[in-house]
């Protein structure tokens, strides 16, 4: 199954796939295979011992994060004659940050951060993109 999101009725019917809902933009535009692997990271930088400069580590694993973000939905959301999924790939970028913001990670070390508001954030945000249809073909 593609990753792209579909939004039109004769893209849907090439392969028997319908037009993606709601729904399905929602689960689509999150990137979850990355964020899997953003949870494996900071649980590995947080066991590490106090030599490890924990604070540097996850800006740069975060920084990696989001240039690996847009790289992977390009190249989960390619297909033969249509141009690059943009918007998807933008909305899934900003979809990895809110995430690493909801989870913690380098934020923690922002002084006056409180998970809660990357959590409400996240929470808003996942509501709201599956309102967007990219207006790539």
């Amino acid at each position: 199954m593609s990753r792209r999101i579909v939004t039109r009725r004769l893209e849907g019917l090439q392969g028997g796939a319908q037009v993606d809902t709601y729904f399905d933009k929602v689960i689509k535009y999150i990137p979850a295979d990355v964020v899997a692997a953003w949870t494996v990271v900071i649980s590995l930088i947080a066991s590490a011992g106090d030599e490890v400069p924990k604070a540097t580590v996850l800006w740069v694993a975060y920084a990696f994060g989001i240039v690996m973000t847009g790289f992977w939905t390009l190249e989960r959301t390619k297909e033969k004659g249509k141009p690059p999924a943009k918007t998807q790939i933008a909305v899934a970028t900003i979809a990895f940050a809110i995430w690493v913001a909801a989870l913690g990670g380098p934020f923690e070390f922002w002084p006056g951060y409180q998970p809660l508001y990357g959590s409400l954030l996240l929470i808003g945000y996942t509501l709201a993109v599956g309102l967007i249809t990219p207006p790539e073909n």
